[in-house]
């Protein structure tokens, strides 16, 4: 499996596993240790379609104590199959990148015109992993990056929400981590270095991500 020095992703039934070696600068919008920080790992957790959203904490802390994950470590929920999870890698310029992604696309949303829904079962979970020293800013500006090119891979594969391209879903969630490694990079947008190779990471591993959910939900 594609992976970046002293970083380590685990795909199965349970959940997604990436582990550092050594503690990652993360930027993320998780539902557990979300927000700016450091993290040994990151945890994508597969939960039922039923799951209570408010019990997300003590399940993601109930795993990770059973399977004695590093900490910090920063945790994500999702009804998708996570055994079904998709990893690619770039590297360009000088910085690699590597992007794992878990979808489902049944509660698709189109941003901007979507009012209020309750949320349902159906995420696009995105964690990507840079080989660089990213600046802060940065890491917001990957957040971004990632997002522009998931709603370009749904676009192209016809995915829409009340006759509108779909942007997402409701409850998709981002990661962005970085080893602090290398030169420091100020910039993230799609046509800067650490923003280029994670733009090709992300296309990639979301085109084959919902190339198989369709043909799953034929």
């Amino acid at each position: 499996m594609a992976t970046i020095e002293g970083v380590e992703v685990e795909i199965g039934p349970e959940a997604v596993i990436v582990a550092s070696r050594d503690p990652l600068t993360v930027l993320s919008s998780a539902i557990s240790g979300g927000g700016l920080g450091r993290a040994r790992v990151i945890l994508n957790l597969h939960v039922g379609n039923d799951c209570p959203w408010e019990d997300a904490e003590v399940h993601l802390a109930t795993f990770a104590a059973r399977r004695q994950l590093a900490r910090p470590w920063v945790g994500l929920l999702t009804a998708a199959w996570t055994e079904r999870a998709c990893v690619a890698a770039e590297r360009a310029l000088g910085v690699g990148a590597l992007v794992v992604v878990t979808v489902g696309l049944m509660n698709p949303v189109a941003a901007g015109w979507s009012g209020p829904v309750e949320p349902r079962p159906g995420t696009i979970n995105a964690i990507a992993v840079v080989d660089a020293l990213v600046e802060p800013a940065a890491l917001v500006n990957l957040a971004l990056t990632v997002t522009e090119a998931k709603t370009l891979v749904l676009a192209e594969a016809g995915i829409t929400c009340d006759g509108h391209a779909a942007s997402g879903t409701s409850t998709d969630a981002v990661v962005i981590a970085a080893t602090g490694r290398g030169r420091a990079l100020r910039f993230g947008g799609p046509v800067s270095d650490a923003g280029l190779v994670v733009a090709r990471a992300t296309r990639a591993a979301l085109v084959a991500g919902v190339r198989q959910w369709k043909e799953e939900h034929r």
